[in-house]
This record gives C-alpha cells, sequence and structure tokens, in this order.
C-alpha cells in the first residue's frame, strides 16, 4: 500500500502526485539519495548551508527556515555517520530538498553544463577525468566531503569517483526547467534500488 505525494500548486514548480513506497528500506535510500545531489552540488559549486537556506527563503519553503532543520535532514541519511536526524521521511521535508536542490542546480547551471562538457570531452579522448582542473577539484572535494560524512570505510576511491561522475551527470538533468520533476520522479524509481544506485 502506497500513500500519494501531493505537490502544491502555489509553489514555482509543482511536483506532480505519486505513489510513494512505505518500506522504511525504500524511504531510507530516497534520504539517502537527496543528500548525495546536496553534496554532489556542494563539491562542484562550493555553497553551503546558507545557499540551502536561501534557496528555501526564495521559493517560500517554511519547513527548511533554520541551519539546525536542514542538518538534521540531511543527518537523517542512512549514509551519514551518527545518525541523529529524523529517521521517518517527512514528505514535505523531501519535497523541499527536492525543490532546493533543483533550484541551486538551475542556479548554477553553467558551471554545471562546463563540468559536463569537459567530461564528456575526456571521454571521448580516453582521459582520466581528474586531469581537468574542474573535475579534479570537484571530485577531490566529494571524495573528502564523503569520506568525512558518511559511514565510507568500505567505500574506494574508484567507487566514490563513479558515483560522483554519475551524480554530475545527473545534476545536469535536475538544473534544467523541468528538473525538479525529473528529481522527484528519479527519486521514487531509486527508492526500490540500493541507496547509493
Amino acid at each position: 500500500m502506497a500513500s500519494v505525494i501531493p505537490f502544491d500548486r502555489a509553489t514555482r514548480t509543482s511536483l506532480p502526485p505519486v505513489p510513494v513506497p512505505r518500506n522504511a528500506e525504500q524511504l531510507d535510500n530516497i534520504k539517502a539519495h537527496l543528500d548525495l545531489i546536496l553534496l554532489a552540488l556542494e563539491s562542484l559549486t562550493g555553497i553551503g548551508s546558507e545557499a540551502m537556506l536561501q534557496s528555501a527563503q526564495e521559493l517560500h519553503l517554511s519547513g527548511l527556515s533554520d541551519r539546525v532543520n536542514l542538518w538534521r535532514l540531511r543527518q537523517a541519511s542512512p549514509l551519514r555517520k551518527g545518525q541523529s536526524g529524523r529517521k521517518k521521511l517527512d514528505v514535505e521535508e523531501a519535497r523541499s530538498l527536492v525543490l532546493v536542490s533543483c533550484h541551486l542546480a538551475q542556479q548554477h547551471q553553467r558551471t554545471v553544463r562546463h563540468a559536463v562538457g569537459v567530461l564528456e570531452q575526456f571521454t571521448q579522448q580516453e582521459r582520466p577525468p581528474h586531469e581537468a582542473p574542474i573535475l579534479g577539484d570537484y571530485l577531490d572535494r566529494f571524495c573528502n566531503l564523503y569520506y568525512d560524512r558518511m559511514q565510507a570505510e568500505e567505500e574506494t576511491p574508484k567507487a566514490l569517483t563513479a558515483l560522483a561522475l554519475k551524480l554530475l551527470i545527473d545534476l545536469l538533468f535536475y538544473s534544467g526547467d523541468n528538473g525538479a520533476k525529473r528529481l522527484w520522479l528519479a527519486l521514487i524509481e531509486r527508492s526500490v534500488q540500493a541507496p547509493r544506485s
């Protein structure tokens, strides 16, 4: 049995009503992926909690009003060290994180497009991505933040690099006009997969 996620027509970006699984593991996967999307944005653009809270204010999302609440939401990811955030996914909070993530991705769309373009170029040339300054910096920051914040004892640099590059490509899709809808639907699809897939 699944509940249906409502969407607020008053916001700039409406999200389609889709069924959300009640299974705790599936809901944890949604929280994990939202946190990883924000981690990728942080790593690529250097933004922090202030930019996230500013976006929430611009989108009139009252649920993300302060640093403590934002920290608790992100800390609820099952991948995080010392999870002390909320264990149950709140639909409105997930919706808010989707809107904030895509709003920020759109604000930094030029950077995202440039990074993905360089990745395509280096892939065609069969050159390691980390040799490109923008990608090298991104990968270093992503891996450092991941090891610092996540339970990453078994994660290899190769696996984290692959994850970071996949998230970078995802950001390109989420930075478009329909980015929030894309991410919202992708979260439901990913919810039945492994937390990092």
